[in-house]
């Protein structure tokens, strides 16, 4: 049956409302806490309806898209040198070692320290959850070029580093960092609710404002509405993708 795979997906989902639809409506876990399904769209008709669902959605995409500009460009940057010239690695290598581990959120305080509560503050927290994803799939995609590759490019007379860049080194990773910027939207949205914890306006922000007053069918409706928007910046960025590597067979 060619389309057992979609109705066992559609059934899995009926089955999960359905258990989360029953579990507020029988008393097994208080309403406050667990809001079910059936009220959902009165919530977001109240924010909707309001214009603070608009304005928050706002907020939060641009802190996001200028957010994930910054990091994926410098991460894409500085991994394609550090994979083209192992001097520069080895230049950075303790320096990586040092702050890759460091959570974004961890930066939180210093972003408040030099930014105030503001939109910038939340664009450098997104910029360093989106770096290190692209910094290190932008850095492999380049070391995993075909060295023969390389040496064809040497042998016509392509030796400097830009002409390799251009001519073979970008084109053959391209679909490496693709993975890597794909993966990295995903993360950008982590790191958007990290960013306005901090108190900068959007989502996130709104999302703690409801959750203090035990409003926990709005923080649904912002977790479903941050799902919706990755889903649809996903399925473009696949389109644009599919695109972009049409050569490939």
């Amino acid at each position: 049956m060619r389309n057992k795979p979609f109705f066992l997906s559609a059934l899995g989902l009926l089955a999960f409302l359905a258990i989360w639809e029953l579990a507020p409506k029988l008393a097994l876990v208080p309403n406050s806490l667990l809001p079910a399904p059936s009220d959902l769209p009165r919530a977001f008709l109240r924010e909707f309806n309001s214009g603070i669902w608009f304005e928050m959605v706002r907020l939060s995409l641009s802190h996001y898209i200028v957010g994930f500009l910054w990091g994926a460009g410098l991460g894409a940057v500085l991994g394609v040198l550090t994979g083209m010239y192992l001097d520069i690695e080895n230049l950075l290598a303790w320096v990586v070692r040092l702050l890759r581990p460091i959570p974004n959120l961890a930066w939180a305080p210093f972003a408040i320290i030099w930014f105030g509560v503001d939109e910038a503050a939340a664009v450098f927290i997104i910029s360093i959850g989106v770096f290190w994803i692209v910094f290190f799939a932008a850095q492999a995609a380049i070391r995993g070029v075909d060295r023969d590759l390389i040496e064809l490019v040497d042998a016509f007379g392509f030796k400097s580093g830009p002409e390799r860049l251009v001519k073979v080194l970008l084109p053959a990773a391209t679909p490496g960092i693709l993975v890597g910027l794909r993966t990295a939207l995903g993360q950008a949205w982590m790191a958007v609710v990290a960013a306005e914890l901090s108190g900068v306006s959007g989502l996130g922000s709104r999302m703690m404002q409801a959750s203090s007053l035990l409003a926990t069918d709005i923080v649904v409706v912002y977790m479903l509405t941050m799902a919706v928007l990755y889903g649809v910046m996903d399925a473009l960025f696949v389109l644009a993708q599919g695109r972009l590597l049409k050569w490939k067979p």
